[in-house]
């Protein structure tokens, strides 16, 4: 009998097991990576972190774990393995190619088609292995790109929004709907796809998978094809936890209410034409029924926003006052509604907060969106005819009931033909926490329709009292005194648009020595060449960009520029390549980058 037996035989307690010794304690450098890891995750503001990434090598390692979100607001400034190896871990990345000029056909196409390439490559080898969701913002998309990353993108993968996008066609969004299964936001928005008249369009809406899908988000109102309604029906009607649809407009009144029907936790809805049509659906259909539609299922209480009306058929209007009290966001940019029509449903939205329309509405419309909708923070009025002698709809008098009756206004975009200084200033001073304010006077170097005067005071007292302001878009006849106002007072500005202003380079100079934040300068038709743009060489490379197009820039001084300033790319732009210019400078595009000077270069692009 061994000693152990013995002793329990006598009745002694069993001897323990030794304890196995505790691990030793991690090193002291690693808690605090930890902790501060751990801290990092709370912090959101891309400024911040980026604050925080510079304090010291191991604050930058941590930062660099956590980031969630990246944003690359310009394609050619950093490329994929660089973002890659600098926020490993990233779940959501945003992508913006094109500067917003091109939007107005300033830039030629081709400007930079393959941009996007490497970044769909560096995606599809799993350099970012934990990614989500990918925004991608006026870029050109070719379909093998989207059939490249449908097909190797992480299980992870869930959001996909394109936006101001070109170059792919309903192949590649076929593609897309096939291979990721786990899809739950498809947005399209405002893109130019590529359909040729003798392409095949291919059913992208039937290439979702067979059963329920996990969509929250479909959006596809700039897609001009016909979508067949069965399979869009189907798709709908297999996606429960749909939120947000928004449909093109092909989708009669009569689609969209079947489509209502199915979709009872609806917060966004696109209606497509809003107008009744030849098919099935619409047989039979009244303005009660789509008065019932919209009451249904508790949408007076659940429905947030509402865009579309493609093709408004006015009497149904109406039927959107039963949802109108719980909106906080209406897209009227396609309905040349006007005011009669306008107050059918205005006195409902009292809950508005941000509100698109075209100048149709006229100053009377304007007039009851100032008298109901107190809490509006973000109004857009927008042309419906854009030529510069098109017909007077709005002009100082909306501004001034809208800056009366809309205190909480916090960004505005206002189009039209004249304005007083008068006007501006009263905005100024009932709307001191405006953030962006872009008043477009369509007609070139107009001044003041009343006293004549330049709109130099109106712009001075909106960067005089709107201390917050970061956005400014200048327009009517400005002298250089208005810049002058605009640098001593512009210390929060970030963007500035100026357009056929100004009298000399001096304007410029007080723009680069007064607005310090400054990130995004787009200038074109001004009369500023070399020495105003010299005058900010100690500036440029806190900026984002400089755009400047029909000015009076010479070679010389933008290759001064590209000389002094070796890490800024200096692009020279020819607008009409079918035009060879051998003298002066059509559009200078400056921008800063951490990988030097692109390799796709187009012909009609000259890199200093």
């Amino acid at each position: 009998m061994s000693e152990e037996d013995e002793d329990q035989a006598a009745g002694a307690p069993p001897k323990r097991p030794r304890a196995a010794s505790p691990p030793p304690p991690p090193p002291p450098d690693q808690v605090l990576d930890n902790v501060l890891e751990t801290v990092l995750q709370f912090l959101r503001a891309p400024g911040d972190r980026g604050a925080a990434s510079l304090v010291c090598r191991s604050w930058h390692r941590a930062e660099s774990a956590t980031r969630a979100s990246v944003a690359v607001r310009n394609i050619l400034a950093a490329s994929p393995a660089r973002a890659a190896r600098r926020f490993p871990n990233a779940h959501h990345i945003l992508l913006k190619g094109r500067p917003r000029f091109a939007d107005f056909n300033l830039l030629p196409p081709g400007w930079a088609a393959s941009a996007f390439r490497p970044w769909a490559a560096a995606l599809a080898a799993a350099a970012f292995p934990a990614l989500r969701s990918l925004s991608l913002k006026r870029i050109t998309v070719t379909d093998d790109d989207l059939d490249l990353l449908a097909r190797s993108l992480p299980p992870s993968f869930r959001e996909l929004s394109l936006l101001l996008c070109d170059g792919f066609s309903s192949r590649g969004l076929a593609s897309l709907a096939s291979h990721c299964r786990g899809l739950r936001v498809l947005d399209v928005v405002d893109c130019e796809l590529n359909e040729e008249e003798d392409d095949e369009v291919s059913d992208w809406v039937a290439a979702f998978p067979r059963g329920h899908t996990d969509l929250e988000s479909l959006s596809f109102e700039c897609f001009t094809p016909q979508v067949p309604f069965a399979a869009l029906e189907a798709l709908v009607a297999r996606s429960p936890r749909l939120r947000r649809l928004r449909v093109n407009q092909h989708v009669s009144l009569g689609q969209l209410r079947r489509l209502m029907a199915l979709t009872p936790r609806l917060t966004h809805l696109g209606t497509g034409s809003f107008r009744p049509g030849d098919g099935a659906e619409d047989e039979g259909l009244d303005f009660g029924q789509m008065l019932t539609a919209f009451a249904s299922a508790g949408r007076a209480n659940s429905l947030v926003s509402l865009s579309g009306f493609r093709d408004l058929a006015p009497e149904y209007l109406p039927t959107i006052a039963t949802v109108a009290a719980n909106l906080t966001s209406m897209d009227l940019s396609y309905a040349p509604v006007n005011p009669d029509q306008v107050l059918l449903f205005i006195g409902q939205c009292r809950s508005l907060e941000t509100l698109w329309v075209l100048d149709s509405v006229r100053d009377e419309g304007l007039q009851a969106v100032a008298m109901y909708c107190k809490k509006l923070q973000v109004l857009r009025v927008l042309p419906l005819d854009a030529h510069e002698d098109a017909d007077e709809l709005v002009s100082e008098v909306g501004l001034t009931a809208i800056s009366e009756g809309c205190r909480d206004l916090r960004s505005i975009l206002y189009f039209c033909q004249r304005m007083t200084n008068a006007a501006v200033i009263t905005m100024s001073q009932n709307c001191p926490e405006m953030k962006v304010f872009r008043l477009c006077i369509m007609g070139r170097h107009r001044p003041d329709h009343v006293t004549g005067e330049p709109m130099d005071e109106g712009f001075g007292a909106i960067v005089r009292n709107c201390s917050k302001l970061t956005r400014l878009s200048t327009s009517g006849h400005l002298t250089d005194r208005a810049f002058e106002y605009i640098g001593n007072y512009g210390s929060s500005l970030r963007t500035l648009s100026v357009a056929f202003a100004g009298d000399s380079d001096l304007a410029l100079q007080h723009i680069l020595q007064g607005c310090s934040k400054l990130e995004k300068l787009e200038i074109r038709d001004c009369p500023f060449g070399d020495a105003g743009l010299l005058s900010g060489m100690h500036h440029f490379y806190n900026m984002r960009f400089v755009w400047m197009s029909g000015c009076s820039l010479t070679l010389q001084g933008c290759e001064e520029v590209a000389r002094q300033l070796p890490r800024m790319v200096v692009e020279l732009i020819n607008s009409q390549p079918e035009i060879e210019k051998t003298d002066g400078v059509d559009i200078l595009y400056m921008y800063r980058s951490l990988e030097g000077p692109r390799e796709d270069v187009p012909p009609f692009v000259k890199i200093l």
